[in-house]
C-alpha cells in the first residue's frame, strides 16, 4: 500500500533553516530512488532534489548549495535539510518516488513558508 507522509515543515524567517521528513512505505522505498518536489501557488509542482537507492543525489540549480537530500534506508524515510532559506523556497513540499507514477499516489505534502 502507498503511503508518503510529509513533515517538518513551517514559518521561517529567510536565511533560516529546516529539515523536511517523509516516512514512505515500503513497497514505495526499496530499491527505488526518490525526490523531494515542491508547488509554489500557481505554479507547476517542480522536482528539487533526488536521491537514488544508493546515496548520489542531484539538486535543481535554484537550491544547489542550498539543499541537501538524505535517505535512511532503515527507516524508509527520506529528508530534506533546506539552509539559507528564500522567499522564493515558499511552497508545499512533497516527496514521491523519482521518476514519478504517472498519475500516482502523492501525500498531503507539507508547508514552508519563507517571510519576515
Amino acid at each position: 500500500q502507498a503511503q508518503l507522509v510529509e513533515s517538518g515543515g513551517g514559518l521561517v524567517q529567510p536565511g533560516g533553516s529546516l529539515r523536511l521528513s517523509c516516512a514512505v512505505s515500503r513497497i514505495m522505498f526499496s530499491g527505488n530512488a526518490m525526490g523531494w518536489y515542491r508547488q509554489a501557488p500557481g505554479k507547476q509542482r517542480e522536482l528539487v532534489a533526488t536521491i537514488t537507492s544508493g546515496g548520489e543525489t542531484n539538486y535543481a540549480g535554484s537550491v544547489k548549495g542550498r539543499f541537501a537530500i538524505s535517505r535512511d534506508n532503515a527507516k524508509n524515510t527520506v529528508y530534506l535539510q533546506m539552509n539559507s532559506l528564500k522567499p522564493e523556497d515558499t511552497a508545499v513540499y512533497f516527496c514521491n518516488r523519482f521518476p514519478v507514477i504517472p498519475h500516482g499516489y502523492w501525500g498531503q505534502g507539507t508547508q514552508v513558508t519563507v517571510s519576515s
